[in-house]
């Protein structure tokens, strides 16, 4: 017996166990059909067969509705492992906020305590300044008669003050004739500050055109300096250097550098030589010798500037 077209479609969608079951049976009834298989009896095997197709089916159905819940529970798995990591992260900071709040605990009960004994101390303090209170009332009182007293006082003072403010008007005419009188003095003190601020440029200058002529051979002949350039005033990184020059001490190179003033009796003036120092350092290579050319200097600023290696030289030292 042939097997019809829509039972072998139907066949295909049974699962595969099932379906090379079935043709086994199928492959059976074929070769006995003609020993004891009816119409009848055949057409129950049709249904016996769609009935399994029918099941299978269903099973099918069931099966992917269960794959699909499986990846929704994948899926709910995941996210409810990443909400596990963010709950074990929320524990860990909530665990290190309560050491700290502990510890801030440990910290408010040594304050309580602290301010238990100010409290203490205030409320002892408190009594003294009762006491102290009544002590100013009393005070009050005699200062109250000392009014009266001084009211009078204030009368008689009031007739004095009318007799003085008479004198008062007199002084103010006289102190706008002094006014005008100083005025003109202090035109006269300007006009002397600059003449006096022109003089010492001057002499400052005058210094240090003597210094450019005088070194070379002073340093030659005191302390070994031979001086290769002609010492100038130069500018070096935006800052001022009254001498300049290359030099050597002892066959090494050296930067001759240095500064005048007129009295050297401020230990200030070393820091400024000690600041243009790093500034040509900065610049040259050989190492700076600085220099401090003036026409007196304190002993005691001189032993500071031997002791930071600065050369002070005074101007009646190279006549």
């Amino acid at each position: 017996m042939g097997m019809s077209v829509a039972l072998y479609r139907k066949l295909e969608r049974v699962a595969p166990d099932l379906r090379d079951a079935l043709l086994s049976l199928f492959e059976e009834v074929e070769r006995n059909r003609e020993e004891s298989v009816t119409k009848r009896e055949f057409n129950e095997l049709k249904d016996v067969v769609r009935q399994l197709a029918e099941v299978q089916l269903r099973t099918e159905v069931r099966l992917d509705n269960l794959t699909a819940k499986m990846e929704e529970l994948v899926e709910a798995q995941k996210r409810t492992e990443v909400r596990v990591e963010e709950l074990a992260e929320a524990q860990k900071r909530t665990e290190e906020r309560l050491e700290e709040l502990a510890e801030a605990q440990k910290k408010t009960e040594a304050r309580l305590d602290s301010l238990t004994v100010k409290v203490e101390e205030l409320a002892e303090a408190q009594k003294r300044t009762e006491v102290r209170v009544e002590e100013l009332a009393e005070a009050q009182k005699r200062t109250e008669e000392r009014l009266e007293e001084l009211a009078e006082a204030q009368k008689k003072t009031e007739a004095r003050l009318d007799s003085l403010t008479v004198k008062v008007e007199e002084l103010a005419v006289a102190q706008k004739r002094t006014e005008k009188e100083v005025a003109s003095l202090a035109r006269s003190l300007k006009a002397t500050r600059e003449q006096v601020g022109g003089l010492s440029r001057s002499m400052a200058y005058a210094l240090e055109n003597e210094a450019y002529r005088k070194l070379p051979a002073y340093l030659a002949a005191n302390y070994g300096i031979q001086v290769l350039d002609r010492i100038v005033r130069a500018d070096v990184a935006d800052e001022e250097i009254n001498f300049l020059a290359r030099a050597q001490k002892n066959g090494k190179p050296v930067i001759l550098m240095g500064e005048s003033v007129l009295r050297l009796d401020d230990a200030s003036k070393l820091k400024s030589v000690r600041r243009k120092m790093e500034k040509v350092a900065s610049v040259y290579d050989e190492e700076p010798l600085p220099i401090l050319v003036a026409h007196y200097a304190k002993p005691k600023v001189l032993e500071k500037a031997r002791k930071a290696g600065i050369l002070v030289i005074q101007s009646f030292e190279w006549d």
